[in-house]
């Protein structure tokens, strides 16, 4: 048994769940780890989130976005139990009904699914954002999607962008950002898509829809869980679904019709740049090449992002910088996996 081990041991046995059956329910991008707790009486489970301090991770803004949450009435999980210090939590476990399992095992319900998701937004966005989130600024957003050029260009072409391209770049991308403004910030969870969303039809209304993976939860423009939502990396939402659940958040919270549409092609084109970043970069450095089998989906996102007029002078400037995904492209990033620095 390893040191961490022991301490999760421990974490369990302080909280009560000592004889619990431990299984492991899932790992993600980052360094975080899942498991499962079932007692072996009643059958009750939890989950145990472990976040290695050690390696980065960090349970308090899980801890604050989570009560929050709750506090909203919404169905984030609740935490049973915590020790921030070592980086573990006891979870509500809200079940394995995650949308992208339940759509493909019940297709009939996946335009029930994304409204209830939509109409959490709207419902979300009616609330005062927390005074200690950090905002998602036009220079944060510009440099973060900056990343497709740090690490996809590289690995797809062998060949570094400059750092005068990459000023120029994001001078031009955060113009267009700058733009969108003024508006009010509300809480954004940004990664609000299918494979954080859960459904739960046993309770009432938004309450249905539970949430998970918040934690890097921002200030930022009301239209960006919604490009998070309909723009999934890791599945096709229909275009006329997509196109009714922007249409109806529009006309729910009464924005600007052309400049919320405008905002979410600009959040589109700039999540969607990052995430070819990361990407490219969990593929290069964190040894994960099946991220690479996602570009595609991204790419083709991207486009129908920049095809919006108001982004002409950044659609340039990805035409000139960045290579188009192709296959071959793609085998060339995952034949690199893990061949960065790790230093």
């Amino acid at each position: 048994m390893t040191d961490r081990q022991a301490l999760a041991t421990a974490f369990v046995a302080a909280a009560g769940w000592g004889a619990a059956r431990r299984d492991v329910l899932a790992g993600d991008a980052s360094n975080r780890r899942y498991d499962r707790l079932t007692d072996p009486v009643s059958g009750t489970r939890a989950v145990l989130m472990d976040a290695p301090p050690d390696k980065g991770e960090d349970v308090r803004p899980f801890i604050r976005v989570a009560r929050h949450l709750t506090s909203l009435g919404l169905s984030a999980p609740r935490i049973l139990a915590e020790d921030a210090t070592a980086g573990f939590l006891l979870l509500e476990d809200l079940g394995d009904d995650l949308f992208a399992r339940a759509i493909p095992a019940a297709p009939q319900i996946e335009e029930q699914l994304y409204t209830a998701a939509t109409d959490l937004l709207v419902a979300l966005h009616q609330h005062t954002t927390p005074g200690d989130l950090a905002v998602y600024d036009p220079p944060t957003m510009a440099n973060l999607a900056a990343l497709a050029l740090d690490w996809y260009v590289p690995a797809a072409t062998g060949a570094p962008v400059s750092l005068a391209e990459r000023d120029a770049f994001c001078a031009v991308f955060e113009t267009i950002l700058a733009a969108m403004e003024p508006f009010t910030p509300v809480l954004i969870q940004r990664d609000y898509h299918a494979e954080n969303l859960l459904w739960l039809p046993q309770r009432e209304g938004i309450a249905r829809v539970g949430l998970l993976d918040f934690q890097d939860a921002m200030a930022g423009h009301p239209a960006y869980d919604l490009v998070s939502l309909l723009e999934d990396a890791r599945r096709d939402v229909p275009p006329a679904l997509q196109a009714a659940m922007l249409t109806r958040y529009i006309t729910a919270t009464g924005q600007d019709e052309a400049r919320f549409r405008m905002a979410f092609a600009a959040l589109g084109a700039q999540r969607n740049l990052r995430i070819i970043g990361v990407f490219a970069r969990l593929c290069v450095r964190d040894g994960k090449p099946h991220y690479i089998d996602l570009l595609p989906r991204v790419w083709a996102h991207l486009m129908n992002d920049l095809a919006h007029p108001g982004l002409a002078p950044l659609r340039r400037k990805v035409e000139t910088l960045l290579p188009p995904v192709t296959a071959a492209i793609s085998q060339r990033i995952r034949e690199k996996c893990m061949t960065a620095p790790t230093h």
